[in-house]
């Protein structure tokens, strides 16, 4: 996961954009492929790293990490280390973190209707590969 150069016109047109507009402002911090799946298995409570990653098994170790402290970052999710041996690491919502649970639970909603729509439009145009 490589950042956007701070000097790149693509970079100050994210920051006008997100300025103006909380919706793009949100897109831009949920917006990446793991994330609001990270955020839905963490609905349930804490999860340590290991966990996380037998729940998304198409992940990488390096981009499991580059997301959670991202989250981290942007105070979606807390990162608890416990003083141990061998150390173990919890990682839960924050308050605002918790918040997206509604727009994760409606994103689903519109995704499976969609993923129907697509569906069957793919039917309807293409019997003969089905």
């Amino acid at each position: 996961m490589t950042e956007i150069k701070q000097t790149s016109t693509n970079f100050s047109n994210k920051l006008a954009l997100s300025d103006e507009c909380p919706e793009a402002y949100a897109s831009n911090i949920i917006g990446g492929q793991w994330t609001l799946v990270i955020c839905s298995w963490l609905l349930s409570g804490k999860l340590r790293f290991g966990e996380l990653k037998k729940k998304l098994p198409g992940i990488t170790e390096r981009m499991l990490t580059l997301q959670l402290r991202k989250l981290e970052e942007n105070k979606i999710i807390s990162r608890t280390v416990y003083a141990e041996v061998p150390p173990r690491v919890e990682y839960e919502l924050t308050e605002i973190g918790y918040a997206l649970k509604s727009v994760i639970m409606e994103l689903e909603v519109w995704g499976t209707r969609h993923k129907e729509l697509i569906g069957e439009e793919y039917r309807r145009f293409s019997p003969d590969l089905l």
